[in-house]
């Protein structure tokens, strides 16, 4: 079953002002600290401030963060580093970390977020396996007065607290542009990604608002199109070889992620096409990186994750301590609620722009040109 777009059921966009009362009557529903009781005072006297015992050395609570990752997710690249960049900021912030894997599919990921719930985290993060059964364990969480961040993946049909993440559908558009300035004639193989991830559809929805006049006119065709289970390099491997097997006359492939390029690229180098057919994915993987300036790869897109997950930390511990966290945007999950959305922009990566991906640090000039004469 194919998931509705969550960003192309955007929330009109509210003014400062509306934003801010939103919030506000948000984290006035949360339940208040108690207010110490004065005792009543003699008359003619006025009553005694309230007495409040200072804290002592080390007492203090540390907010804990829960992190949820599903583990299909953990294995590629760049969520590494997501969780590196996010859990070391929110250590600097102060916070407790618990990260957990689960260890197959979206049941083990509710049964991690359970086990959480016991562990008496003050918020939890889940980058989702599936962005629509995980709605229920979502729920009960924020039942228990646990506040829940969407990372990179919308949770859908339950109202949460927040969701962070790149354009995505400015992924599709990014596909889109750099191919038909690369191959403005041609057939195109869309490999696309997980159908449980919203983001799948997302970038698909961007690709047609650049493809779409051009295979109108007749200069573009979409020869073949598929859909993974999973954001996977052996799965893409099996779906795109059982392509080939009938057909190579492509002459572009847009691919979900960088892990399904790598899959592309090698059936290609297995038929002699490699760096004949234009290939595009997003996350800057090292492989693709090298693949680009290689001129195997056309272009990944590049999100600057550090950004991100530190920008994520720093949502999570104001959410934890009722702080205002002003959103770029509201957007719509399905629940009703409108959801504060903290939305970066993602970047297109080709071989004459790759130091901005050099000069972040997300990867070395060493490893990036290992293959070529540096």
């Amino acid at each position: 079953m194919l998931h509705k777009s969550t960003q192309g059921v955007k929330v009109p966009l509210l003014k400062p002002l509306a934003v801010i009362f939103l919030i506000t009557t948000l984290l006035s529903c949360s339940p208040k600290t108690p207010v110490p009781q004065t005792s009543s005072p003699e008359p003619g006297r006025p009553p005694s401030p309230a007495v409040v015992q200072p804290r002592q050395p080390g007492t203090e609570k540390k907010v804990t963060i829960g992190i949820s990752v599903a583990t299909a997710t953990f294995i590629l690249e760049r969520w590494n580093k997501d969780m590196k960049v996010f859990s070391g900021a929110a250590k600097e912030l102060g916070a407790d970390v618990l990260v957990q894997l689960s260890a197959g599919g979206i049941r083990e990921q509710i049964a991690q977020i359970n086990y959480m719930v016991t562990q008496n985290i003050d918020i939890l993060v889940v980058i989702t396996h599936d962005s629509e059964l995980i709605a229920g364990a979502v729920k009960q969480v924020r039942d228990a007065g646990i506040p829940v961040i969407a990372y990179d993946r919308m949770i859908l049909g339950t109202p949460i607290d927040a969701y962070i993440s790149f354009d995505s559908r400015e992924v599709g558009r990014q596909y889109g542009q750099a191919l038909i300035r690369a191959v403005p004639r041609g057939t195109y193989l869309v490999a696309n990604g997980s159908l449980h991830d919203v983001n799948s559809f997302d970038i698909s929805k961007g690709l047609h608002e650049i493809l779409d006049p051009h295979i109108a006119a007749g200069s573009i065709e979409i020869g073949r199109e598929i859909w993974l289970e999973e954001w996977s390099f052996d799965e893409a491997l099996e779906k795109i070889g059982a392509v080939f097997e009938e057909t190579t006359a492509f002459d572009a492939i847009i691919c979900g992620n960088d892990a399904i390029a790598g899959a592309a690229i090698q059936l290609l180098a297995e038929r002699r096409l490699a760096g004949k057919v234009a290939v595009v994915g997003q996350d800057a993987e090292l492989i693709s990186c090298q693949h680009v300036v290689e001129g195997l790869q056309l272009m990944t897109v590049y999100k600057p994750i550090g950004k991100l997950a530190s920008r994520a930390a720093r949502l999570a511990m104001a959410i934890a301590a009722k702080e205002p966290f002003p959103p770029d945007t509201l957007l719509g999950n399905g629940s009703g609620v409108p959801v504060p959305a903290y939305i970066e922009k993602p970047l297109a990566i080709y071989k004459h722009n790759m130091d901005a991906v050099i000069k972040d640090g997300f990867h070395s000039y060493e490893d990036v040109y290992r293959n070529t004469e540096l």
